[in-house]
């Protein structure tokens, strides 16, 4: 059975940083975040290759959200600073088929973030 389980979510203000967590059972995927704010559709943050040597990020997040992967532990996170309330929404972790397909194999249950302004 495979299984994404996200967490680190939590209430902060404007400007701070919080970092997600996403623990896989399994391991050698390429990884994504996406988000979900009340609302609104679904938005792809970023994405990183199963080796953690590739990243790629929405233009809402560049320069503010950094993905990585310690495969040793099968985790990927999302370490997000500089946050604006617009941030504030559900996030998933998902497993991606590979980098270059855009094909998801497995969700995670989300983590609320709130960002206060």
């Amino acid at each position: 059975q495979v299984q994404l389980v996200e967490s680190g979510g939590g209430l902060v203000q404007a400007g701070g940083s919080l970092r997600l967590s996403c623990a896989a059972s399994f391991s050698n995927y390429a990884m994504a975040w996406f988000r979900q704010a009340p609302g609104k559709e679904r938005e792809f943050v970023g994405r990183i290759s199963a080796s953690g040597t590739l990243t790629d990020y929405a233009d809402s997040v560049k320069g503010r959200f950094t993905i990585s992967r310690d495969n040793a532990k099968n985790t990927v996170y999302l370490q997000m600073n500089g946050l604006k309330p617009e941030d504030t929404a559900v996030y998933y972790c998902a497993a991606r088929r590979a980098w270059a397909v855009d094909d998801y194999l497995a969700w995670g249950q989300g983590t609320q973030v709130t960002v206060s302004s």
